[in-house]
């Protein structure tokens, strides 16, 4: 089997840094290769897998929810972003759940705030939007340069069905929150045959009109849901021949270390993504793990093998267990996931997309 590690050296023992004269870290380059010869430099991490929507393609209404105790702790997340971070992971993505209803959530951005610029380049969040205009100038504070929102309507009584909530005008006012903060805003549009979809020209309007980019996404087969799959799955091949109707669609090279491929909209000059697991197979080019509010590794969304990480941390608390963990777990990252159009009535995965991260 590949080495996945090149050049690696053992971290500082546990309190040892440069100034208190233990040897500073080395950050190996091309640290995290699988053995396809993918570089894994972005973690998407869950904080909680609690959230105060029941949106119905990603949950059932009536939610449970793991137990607190089960979560990892504040010290413990903090320090696999570090370990991460060693192992030349340079994006982390906060997710959930909806990570802003974890109690205290912003002194823990805070926490993972402090790794920018000492292996972290970018600090982003996913997030529903319902509590972001209390956040919004908290997070640019903390160095958060841009944030991605959930947004799968503008019309209220669509957005109620959806999240079997009416807090679509919190959603809104935490948008305008952000930007008016500074953040670059990224709205994710799940695409929901008969549902959104005569919607999805004006969402680019409204997006592009304020600066924001929004990227459609098709419908992922992860856990229970109270939807039927097969009859919301919109391949995003038709939806972008009926914007091309409407719009001129550039194929343009942006890329922000995910799965979305871009286009500009000539018409308005803003950016759109499309991520199509179903209808285009993008793992040749993942360079991306998660890890759940629990300490579960998953290397692909659409697998179930992963790696104990918060019993390699409780273990040992010098750290070595967990960095075997995770070169362990990176050699067995497959070569692409399951995720099948074909099979939409039985999930890929039993995992909820708010346990595994969004």
């Amino acid at each position: 089997m590949a080495h996945t590690l090149i050049n690696a050296r053992p971290a500082p023992a546990s309190g040892a840094s440069a100034s208190e004269g233990g040897a500073p870290a080395v950050r190996p380059a091309g640290a995290l290769v699988d053995t396809y010869g993918r570089r894994v430099r972005y973690l998407r991490l869950s904080i909680t897998d609690r959230c105060d929507l029941r949106c119905v393609y990603c949950m059932p209404e009536r939610m449970t929810f793991l137990p607190r105790k089960d979560l990892l702790s504040f010290e413990e997340l903090d320090e696999l972003v570090a370990a991460f971070a060693f192992f030349g992971v340079d994006k982390l993505r906060v997710t959930g759940g909806e990570p802003l209803v974890r109690k205290d959530a912003m002194e823990l951005m805070a926490r993972f705030s402090r790794h920018l610029g000492a292996g972290l380049k970018e600090l982003t969040l996913t997030t529903n939007g319902t509590l972001l205009a209390r956040h919004a100038g908290e997070l640019s504070a903390i160095g958060v340069r841009r944030i991605n929102v959930s947004l799968d309507t503008l019309r209220r009584d669509v957005f109620e069905r959806l999240a079997r909530r009416d807090s679509l005008d919190e959603v809104l006012r935490g948008i305008d929150a952000a930007l008016e903060a500074g953040l670059h805003v990224k709205l994710n549009t799940v695409a929901l045959a008969g549902v959104n979809e005569a919607e999805i020209p004006e969402l680019i309007t409204w997006a592009h009109a304020r600066g924001a980019d929004i990227t459609l996404i098709e419908t992922m087969p992860m856990g229970e849901a109270e939807t039927n799959r097969v009859e919301d799955y919109l391949p995003l091949d038709q939806v972008r021949e009926r914007l091309q109707e409407r719009f001129t669609l550039t194929d343009i090279p942006f890329n922000t270390g995910g799965p979305s491929r871009y286009v500009r909209v000539e018409e308005t000059g803003g950016r759109l993504g499309f991520i199509t697991p179903l209808s285009h197979n993008f793992c040749e080019s993942c360079n991306r793990v998660r890890v759940t509010c629990t300490g579960r590794l998953y290397t692909c969304l659409g697998r179930e093998d992963g790696a104990d990480l918060r019993e390699a941390m409780r273990s040992d608390p010098s750290g070595e267990s967990l960095r075997a963990a995770i070169l362990s777990a990176i050699e067995r990252k497959p070569k692409g996931h399951d995720f099948d159009a074909g099979r939409l009535s039985t999930p890929a995965s039993p995992r909820t997309m708010s346990h595994t991260g969004g």
